[in-house]
């Protein structure tokens, strides 16, 4: 009488979603047993680390599009810090309204993601090579546009003086809370993003296409998928996104800083491997990369409660990355 559910339960129990769910259910154990004398129970930590992981949860949108084509985005970093740069520098030495400096910077994320594509599906260059490229170019572009600092609200007039500007509302409400101060405008953008990547990837034909490529290239090829199409819009899309987390870097730092974002790709990478997507692509979901930057999230969080230093969080997150990888090597043999 138990076989079948017992069946079941094993076949639950073998999809991304139950093992992602598992590593959660992991890590807030552990959060329980090292809660920081009790720091850990209250929902002012949670709602932070919600507020913190937003913008690696951004990112980790667009690059789950990506992975899954068999592909990856190693310019999402650079991308982010050109955009804070870029958003910084439209409102606030240049003075532009945030309804014509999103767009633009929008525009500009999403052109370096097309580039980035084009290279991959057009010339046939590793995806890897390709965007490790538009890494270095991306973060020096951002250097070239603020001058190798950070663009603050202190800019200097004609008469080359700095003058303090008052710092447009745009920043403020991005970085602001509502539902009575228990939930961060970043978080609902992040949750926009999961949202919208859902529905490209579940409800659309772009998703199928995306899916067969990472699945297979060439017999996607020969069932008629457009291919490079198909590719150059995965990218397009980790470029959108990664101009979007830029935004929000740099409301939350209320500055552009062409420094920023260093090493972001790596926890976005995580995040989704962890959620269960499959490197070899074909195989995975937004949905999964959202449980997966929960995960990711409450690990900095307790390490951070729990005062561990930056070395070991980033030790723990690479080691997080190989054991999920040959955990889905082991799992697909």
């Amino acid at each position: 009488m138990n076989g079948p559910t017992d069946s079941r339960l094993r076949g639950w129990l073998a999809t991304p979603v139950a093992r992602a769910l598992l590593a959660l259910a992991l890590m807030l154990v552990i959060g329980c047993v090292f809660n920081a004398d009790g720091a850990f129970f209250r929902w002012s930590v949670h709602r932070d680390m919600l507020r913190q992981v937003s913008v690696f949860g951004i990112l980790a949108c667009g690059m789950t599009v990506v992975i899954l084509t068999a592909g990856i985005d190693l310019s999402v970093s650079s991308v982010l810090a050109l955009s804070a740069v870029g958003f910084a520098w439209l409102t606030l030495p240049m003075g532009w309204p945030a309804v014509w400096a999103i767009p633009a910077v929008l525009v500009i994320g999403t052109a370096l993601g097309s580039v980035s594509g084009m290279l991959v599906a057009r010339m046939r260059i590793q995806p890897f090579i390709v965007t490790l490229a538009m890494m270095v170019f991306a973060r020096g572009l951002a250097k070239v546009v603020s001058g190798g600092q950070k663009i603050t609200n202190y800019v200097t007039g004609a008469d080359g003086v700095a003058h303090l500007v008052p710092m447009p509302r745009i920043f403020g409400l991005i970085d602001s809370r509502v539902v009575g101060g228990n939930v961060s405008i970043v978080t609902l953008v992040f949750l926009a993003c999961v949202l919208a990547t859902w529905i490209i990837l579940a409800r659309l034909r772009l998703g199928r296409h995306i899916y067969a490529v990472g699945g297979n290239e060439e017999a996607a090829r020969l069932s008629g998928v457009p291919v490079a199409r198909t590719l150059i819009v995965a990218y397009a899309l980790s470029g959108l996104m990664a101009a979007v987390a830029g935004i929000c870097q740099a409301a939350q730092e209320m500055q552009g800083d062409p420094e920023t974002g260093m090493g972001y790709e790596l926890d976005a990478i995580a995040m989704v491997v962890i959620g269960g997507t499959s490197l070899m692509g074909g195989k995975g979901s937004v949905t999964t990369t959202l449980i997966g930057v929960l995960t990711i999230g409450y690990l900095q969080k307790i390490l951070s409660l729990n005062a561990a230093p930056e070395a070991t969080r980033l030790m723990l997150t690479g080691a997080i990355i190989i054991c999920a990888v040959l955990f889905q090597r082991g799992r697909d043999r």
